[in-house]
């Protein structure tokens, strides 16, 4: 996914975020679009330093100058503004990635969005 999903539909896409976790499924919906509007409007802002040290924690799992690696976009951080991070996953990789991810972002005290299932996971 490159700058709100230019490149949706040729990867399996995911969206962190600094903040609350959304009650409920029209929060978490309400709470992507907003994001999106967001990098549509990019400022340049800098990506949150949680979003870096997550990205930093993805890439020790599989780095991206590996033989094999399961990133859509290099380096993986580069389409994180501010509080948003949306990167994408090459399509072989997304079962065990996209688990895996969620699963870190719950540990970095993140949300993690699934907008090709429209809902918040883990």
């Amino acid at each position: 996914m490159s700058r709100a999903g230019i490149i949706l539909g040729m990867s399996y896409d995911l969206v962190v975020w600094v903040g609350e976790r959304p009650d409920d499924a029209d929060a978490a919906d309400a709470k992507y679009d907003e994001l999106m509007e967001l990098l549509e409007s990019d400022d340049g802002s800098p990506a949150n330093p949680r979003l870096v040290a997550y990205a930093d924690a993805l890439l020790e799992r599989w780095p991206a100058d590996a033989r094999v690696s399961p990133w859509v976009v290099e380096p993986l951080i580069s389409d994180a503004v501010g509080d948003v991070f949306p990167f994408g996953v090459q399509f072989e990789h997304a079962e065990v990635v996209a688990s895996y991810a969620a699963g870190l972002a719950i540990k970095h005290g993140l949300v993690c969005y699934d907008p090709q299932e429209g809902r918040l996971r883990p």
